[in-house]
């Protein structure tokens, strides 16, 4: 069974920055791939940022500039660095790590921007 848990979200004003952290564990040994995903109140769950293998990175076009991918190897970990929060940034902040094309979410966690 593998476990992915992030953490490090909270309640920040506009402006202001978050490091999501998320971490995989139990049954994986690499990570492939990995995905931040958001999801607002009544809107469609979207994908924030990427990472391959490669350490290519991809970011949807509303963050891009602000938020930063990142992983450690060694830790079995992915970060997400957001900067310059916008209250249009809240929503639940899901952690995807693949491993031999299986994907593994995490439950989410709260990022609220308030003004």
């Amino acid at each position: 069974q593998v476990h992915v848990v992030e953490s490090g979200g909270g309640l920040v004003h506009a402006g202001e920055s978050l490091r999501l952290s998320c971490l995989a564990s139990g049954s994986i040994s690499s990570i492939d791939a990995a995905d931040w995903y958001r999801q607002a109140p009544g809107k469609q769950r979207e994908m924030v940022a990427s990472v391959t293998s490669y350490g290519s990175t991809e970011y949807a076009d509303s963050v891009k500039g602000r938020f930063t991918i990142s992983r450690d190897d060694a830790k079995l970990a992915v970060y997400l660095q957001m900067n310059s929060l916008k209250i249009e940034d809240s929503a639940v902040y899901y952690c995807v790590v693949e491993e031999d094309l299986e994907d593994y979410w995490g439950s989410g966690i709260q990022v609220t921007v308030s003004s």
